[in-house]
């Protein structure tokens, strides 16, 4: 699911974008997954059905978004680390006053989720509503690399981040 949602349009309100880069989070042995501990009260949105948001938050400031993506009972989810900007941009911008280029604007997850208004509230809803929902790909399907994830210490090396070659809205 983390290379099929590569070129997906991801819309919250007026607002949404291109997803340009993923990373899958496994159950069991990924040690860097918040599944690793089994089920608690903040993961078990991770077992659950698939095509719900598991959005949580980081670092005491920011919140990340996650789509399930195994059937009901087993964790495995997906990180969206990036979008290309396509709609409700100004709002964007209000949202990322610190941002001095488009670019800056959703290039990371916390990032993506400030300027699109995504908070935890989103926890567990079913992204084929409104208003938090994700599009299929229209056209051709991207040109994709892969490489080890980011940012993460424990099993840092496996090869499960995915992005649209070449895309300049691709996280740093």
């Amino acid at each position: 699911m983390a290379r099929d949602l590569l070129g997906c349009t991801l819309v919250h309100g007026a607002t949404s974008g291109l997803i340009v880069e993923t990373e899958a989070y496994l159950g069991g042995d990924d040690l860097a997954a918040h599944t690793a501990r089994g089920v608690t009260p903040r993961t078990k949105v991770i077992f659950g059905p698939p095509g719900h948001a598991y959005v949580y938050f980081i670092y005491g400031l920011y919140e990340c978004l996650n789509l399930v993506a195994e059937p009901e009972g087993q964790p495995g989810c997906v990180l969206i680390r990036a979008l290309e900007p396509v709609a409700g941009i100004e709002e964007m911008r209000l949202r990322r006053p610190r941002a001095r280029k488009d670019r800056e604007l959703t290039s990371g997850p916390a990032r993506l989720t400030l300027a699109l208004g995504i908070t935890r509230a989103l926890n567990g809803h079913d992204v084929t509503r409104p208003p938090l929902t994700v599009h299929h790909r229209r056209g051709v399907e991207p040109e994709i690399e892969v490489t080890p994830r980011i940012g993460i210490r424990q099993c840092a090396d496996w090869p499960l981040r995915f992005l649209i070659k070449g895309n300049p809205f691709v996280s740093r």
